[in-house]
């Protein structure tokens, strides 16, 4: 019956009718006898509440039409079976992110944790990095676990991907390489989203302050700017920077970039397209107010009211608002040291 109580646990409402509970059990219990002797083990544990105003059934045993699930209780047991797995697991497992999830996150996860609490204690921790793939094979027997079916997820949440020598896999970042900077000990880089801007802006690179001017591509750079640390392997203090579209999908763009590290809005170039005459036509976008409010944040009060109001009513500014000359001025001209 553990099974069943796990998928009360998991159950989206806080009570159950008659009838679903029957299409939870009916694999293990097939007779009306057996089901009902579950149902009211169940009630005398206090895990199934009777709804009153729904009455009973006529038949014997009786059983109540409607459940109240008691998921405080079943909660209790989950943090119970947390803390047991707690006790077996490879200390270097942490499941903490558990305790505060539905029971049914840990058991869809159960499997996964199992056979890497098996690979640590066979192999230890690998010294070799290899591609995703190639460990994932390793620890689960499928070579699409970690970067199609939530592996990299679930390695993240328990504290183990990044001491697995994982190589991401992705398309490779696209970049330029300003050789007057990259033997200083602090660098700037530069993300642009489109490739207009960036072709416009690699003529002045050496004339800039920046090691490295990247083409974003797109979304295409979410996944890419992993392989910067193996694609320019250059010890250094790396400051990255950010101009994208100004419109609700080019700031969800910088906000999933700024999750993954701090990277910096290029705040020169936003400004001036801000003095530009704004352009329709993405109404259809939508909108992450997480992503806005913190993209927001980074601007003077006037400034935020400005942006808001223009993405409220369907304007943006693209990149190409500002032309090549203006670009590699604003580039070369600008504070980026403030």
């Amino acid at each position: 019956m553990e099974s069943v109580k796990r998928q009360l646990a998991g159950f989206g409402r806080k009570t159950i009718r008659l009838a679903e509970l029957e299409d939870l059990m009916n694999q293990l219990l097939h007779t009306y006898e057996d089901f009902a002797e579950a149902v009211l083990q169940m009630e005398n544990e206090g895990i199934l509440d009777m709804v009153k105003s729904k009455g009973r059934t006529s038949r014997v045993p009786s059983l109540a039409f409607q459940y109240r699930i008691n998921k405080s209780y079943l909660a209790k047991n989950h943090h119970r079976q947390l803390q047991q797995y707690r006790m077996s697991l490879h200390p270097l497992i942490n499941i903490d992110y558990f305790y505060n999830q539905d029971p049914s996150v840990w058991q869809k996860n159960l499997e996964y944790i199992i056979k890497l609490d098996h690979y640590i204690k066979s192999e230890g921790l690998p010294t070799e990095s290899v591609p995703a793939p190639e460990r994932s094979f390793e620890i689960v027997g499928d070579e699409k676990w970690i970067t199609e079916k939530g592996g990299k997820e679930l390695l993240e949440r328990v504290g183990l991907f990044n001491r697995l020598n994982i190589i991401p896999v992705s398309e490779p970042l696209m970049f330029a390489i300003n050789s007057n900077k990259v033997n200083d000990s602090k660098q700037n880089h530069l993300i642009v989203e489109n490739k207009a801007t960036y072709q416009g802006l690699l003529p002045a690179l050496p004339e800039t302050m920046f090691a490295t001017l990247i083409y974003g591509a797109g979304k295409a750079v979410i996944k890419s700017i992993e392989q910067f640390p193996l694609q320019y392997p250059v010890e250094a203090d790396h400051e990255f920077y950010y101009f994208g579209d100004l419109d609700k999908e080019g700031i969800s763009i910088w906000y999933s970039l700024y999750n993954k590290q701090p990277i910096r809005l290029a705040l020169p170039f936003y400004m001036a397209c801000l003095e530009k005459e704004v352009a329709t036509g993405k109404e259809y976008q939508r909108e992450n107010k997480e992503a806005q409010d913190a993209f927001l944040s980074f601007f003077k009060l006037e400034q935020q009211h400005q942006i808001y109001s223009l993405l409220k009513n369907g304007y943006y500014y693209p990149q190409e608002v500002l032309k090549t000359r203006e670009l590699q001025r604003i580039w070369r001209e600008s504070n980026w040291t403030s």
